[in-house]
């Protein structure tokens, strides 16, 4: 139950104290990158320091992912993940999409088998959305920025 300590909903509970706050967002930036994030280390040349996972079906992976992405299957992680995956190398999982919380669950299970892992907040939904190149099973695409979702002018400012 939640306790009123304001007529404001926001404030309904007050916010965490500053070193709390701290150490909560910290932690979030240990488990979590964004598609910004991960497509700037992608292009950056060379070796980025991690190895992307699309966790999803081969249909949805026929149908778009990220270049240069290893796929595995949540279901198949258990039984294939240290035959694709270098466990001294730290992996960033995606599924589809916010809707979708497979890339959750494959992150989950290469954790639970000793791999350190970040989940791609956004999915594959927000790598096309923001115009960032993918593959399918039909060659390279790419789509226009979605203006609501893409950086203005290339860059944020996070």
């Amino acid at each position: 139950m939640i306790t009123k300590t304001s007529e404001n909903p926001v404030l309904w509970v007050a916010p965490a104290a500053p070193a709390e706050a701290a150490a909560y967002f910290r932690a979030s930036l240990a488990f979590h990158a964004d598609v910004s994030d991960v497509a700037a280390a992608l292009s950056a040349g060379g070796d980025p320091g991690f190895v992307v996972v699309d966790s999803r079906s081969t249909e949805s992976w026929d149908q778009g992912h990220i270049p240069g992405a290893v796929h595995l299957p949540t279901a198949l992680i258990p039984e294939q993940a240290e035959h694709l995956l270098d466990r001294s190398v730290p992996v960033v999982t995606y599924c589809w999409g916010p809707g979708c919380n497979g890339a959750t669950r494959a992150a989950l299970a290469l954790a639970e088998l000793g791999y350190r892992v970040k989940e791609m907040l956004g999915g594959f939904e927000y790598w096309a959305r923001e115009g960032f190149a993918y593959e399918t099973w039909q060659g390279s695409g790419r789509r226009d920025a979605d203006p609501l979702t893409a950086p203005v002018e290339g860059e944020c400012g996070c």
